[in-house]
C-alpha cells in the first residue's frame, strides 16, 4: 500500500497509530494486510491533506464518520478556517514582496566595514514578526 501511495511504510504505522487509519490484519509471517475500506480511507486522508487539512482536523472528520454522524458541517468550518489562513498569509507574503522589490531598488546602498551587508541592515526595522514566520 506504501508503494502504491508513494508513501514511506512509517508513515501508514503512523495513521495507524494515531487512529485515522484502523490497524492492519497480518498474515502468519506477519506481514499487514490491507482490505479496500483502508485503501479507500487513505485516499480519504491523502485527498484531505493535499486541500491543506491537518492530521488532527481529518481525524476529526473520520471520528464523526465512524460515529455515524455527517461531518460536513465540521469540514465546512475547517475549510473555512483554512481560506481565511491562506488570505492572512497571501497578505504577509505581499508586504514581504514590497518590502524586498524596495531592497533591491535601492541604489545608494555603501558598503561599510562594521556592516555584515548593507542591503539587510539597511532595511526598513520591523519590530513585529509576520503571522506564521518563524524566529
Amino acid at each position: 500500500m506504501a508503494k502504491r501511495f508513494g508513501l514511506n511504510p512509517r508513515t501508514i504505522r503512523y495513521y495507524e497509530m494515531i487512529g485515522i487509519l484502523p490497524k492492519a490484519k497480518r498474515t502468519e509471517s506477519s506481514y499487514r494486510v490491507y482490505d479496500n475500506e483502508t485503501i479507500e480511507r487513505l485516499e480519504f486522508i491523502l485527498k484531505a491533506k493535499t486541500l491543506g487539512l491537518k492530521l488532527d482536523e481529518i481525524k476529526e472528520i473520520i471520528l464523526l464518520y465512524e460515529k455515524g454522524e455527517a461531518p460536513c458541517e465540521c469540514t465546512r468550518e475547517f475549510i473555512k478556517n483554512k481560506i481565511s489562513d491562506i488570505k492572512e498569509k497571501i497578505i504577509t507574503l505581499t508586504e514581504l514582496e514590497t518590502r524586498l522589490t524596495k531592497l533591491l531598488k535601492n541604489k545608494k546602498i555603501k558598503t561599510t566595514p562594521d556592516s555584515i551587508c548593507p542591503i539587510i541592515t539597511g532595511a526598513e526595522k520591523r519590530l513585529d514578526t509576520p503571522p506564521g514566520w518563524m524566529v
